[in-house]
């Protein structure tokens, strides 16, 4: 099952991309190529395989009690934002602690942008999910390759 945007022109499946960067170097470590119906938590633990560092760092939407437990059990720390919800609202050291942990997640963010800002927009015209997996595989590495070069330069 793949879910569709409609665009002028007929509709076209939407392919999400979802990533592990080291967030000292901004490189990317994991990757994994769905579409859009799978949710980001269920393709967490493999890309977490590909972590050496303790800390894990992750949005609202990788947020349970089970990935929690799961994290600690294997030795990981967690910082993963807390998500409010309509009966209850985030308490003010909840809100200062999502704050914080932004400004580390961010880096994976700065990752999206970077490869925006180089190939000039994420649509990616494959038909199926193979060939979609191979071309935003192609641009994770060349994204990585030029992130080495900066980091070689400096």
């Amino acid at each position: 099952m793949a879910f569709f945007s409609f665009f002028n022109r007929g509709t076209s499946p939407i392919i999400k991309n979802h990533i592990s960067v080291d967030a000292k170097h901004k490189l990317i470590r994991g990757w994994k190529v769905t579409d859009a119906s799978v949710h980001d938590s269920n393709v967490f633990e493999e890309i977490l395989a590909e972590n050496t560092n303790r800390n894990v760092w992750a949005d609202s939407a990788y947020y349970s009690k089970d990935r929690l437990k799961s994290l600690e059990e294997s030795g990981y720390r967690e910082r993963i934002h807390r998500k409010g919800t309509r009966n209850r609202k985030l308490t003010a050291r909840e809100q200062k602690s999502n704050r914080t942990k932004s400004k580390v997640r961010v880096r994976v963010e700065h990752v999206f942008g970077a490869q925006t800002q180089k190939a000039g927009n994420l649509l990616v015209r494959t038909v199926g999910l193979a060939r979609a997996t191979v071309k935003i595989g192609m641009r994770n590495l060349a994204y990585n390759m030029d992130r080495l070069g900066t980091l070689l330069a400096t």
